[in-house]
Formats: C-alpha cells, structure tokens, sequence
C-alpha cells in the first residue's frame, strides 16, 4: 500500500473522513478487536459488526448509534468517549466483544447454526474472562442465539459461570423505539459496587 492510500486509510480509523461506498464493500466480513481483559466489571456484547463499523475498525462506529451517547450519559465512565477512543473503555474496567465476529451489511445475513455456535464460543469466553456482568445489545440476538425465545430486556435468572446477564434492546440508530435517554436509564442499571473481595482491578491484558 502506497503512503497515499495509507493516510487514506488511517483518515477513516481516525474519524477525520467518513469511508468510501468501495470501502464498506470491503469491509465486508472484516472483524473488529474484542476491548477486553479479565475481571471487568461489565463486557457488551453486540450482534456483529455492520460494514461501517468494520471500515472504521471501532466498535458501534456509525454515526447515529446510540452506544456512545448513551454510555456517557449513564456515570459508567471515568470520561467521555467516542468510538474512536474506544480503547479507553479499559480506564473504567469495561469492554465490548461481538456475538459473531465478521462484518455484514444487516444482521439479517446471520443464520440461526452460525448465532447458535458463536453462543457457544461466547460462553467460553466470559467462562474465560470472567466479567461481572455482560450486557447483550440485541434483544433478539439473545433470543435466538441462546434459544430463549421468551426473554425480555432486563436482567436474567441464568447465570453463565459467575457473569451476570443482562438484555438492552439494539441501540442502533434504525432502532426507533428508544432513544439515548432510555439506553443511558438502562445502562445506569449496570452501576453496581464493586465486591470488597474483588481486590483490585486485573492489569491490561491483549
């Protein structure tokens, strides 16, 4: 890649330029990197990238989503952020992986066998970072991919290891029945004190 295409290129990482229709056409099954590491005290799990936030290379990087303003609005985070400093989660021990890890243009492209083994590769890795909470960003991404056909937004009686569940409605921009404000009210639901045996918080981990 030449130094032109290069600047270009990282122009669209930085949020200086939105990317090209060429460019979401190649972001297809792209994946973003999970922001992770033991011991958070809540890890978001959202369906699977869109095309945009797979050019952008950050999570819920489209513009209109409504993760970001909802997240500063709800007193989780030590300060405000933007996707394009989203690695930042970490200062305020939370973090955000996908259900399915490779960028489509609608979620409507995943098939039932491919939610139902990411559930299974999910569970794994909560089992394996151990977050106090994980809170899915799609009510019928739960649905489906955990086969809980009646489950509604809100906390859940099952547990998976010692991760706590959670259930928010999508908080894509396409999503008219709730607005930031209704996210941040949920979001605010995840502000539980730390256990005083939960000792400090793990150090980063890539």
């Amino acid at each position: 890649m030449g130094s032109a295409l290069k600047a270009r290129a990282a122009a669209v990482r930085n949020g200086q330029r939105p990317p090209t229709r060429a460019e979401l056409e190649a972001a297809s099954r792209r994946t973003v990197p999970d922001i992770i590491r033991p011991g958070l005290d809540v890890l978001f799990i959202g369906i699977n990238p869109g095309l945009y936030t797979a050019a952008v290379g950050r999570h819920f990087g489209r513009p209109g989503n409504r993760f970001w303003p909802a997240l500063n609005a709800s007193g989780l985070l030590r300060r405000p952020l933007s996707p394009f400093d989203s690695d930042r989660l970490l200062e305020s021990n939370l973090g955000i992986t996908n259900l399915v890890g490779r960028a489509t243009a609608t979620a409507a492209e995943l098939g039932r066998g491919e939610l139902r083994r990411a559930a299974k590769r999910l569970e794994r890795k909560l089992l394996r970072y151990r977050p106090r909470q994980a809170a899915f960003l799609g009510l019928g991404l739960y649905r489906e991919a955990f086969d809980r056909p009646d489950a509604g937004v809100g906390p859940r009686p099952e547990m998976i290891g010692r991760t706590r569940l959670w259930v928010f409605p999508n908080p894509s921009g396409l999503n008219a029945h709730f607005q930031v404000r209704d996210y941040a009210r949920m979001f605010r639901l995840l502000r539980q004190p730390r256990p005083a045996s939960a000792g400090p918080r793990p150090t980063k981990r890539r």
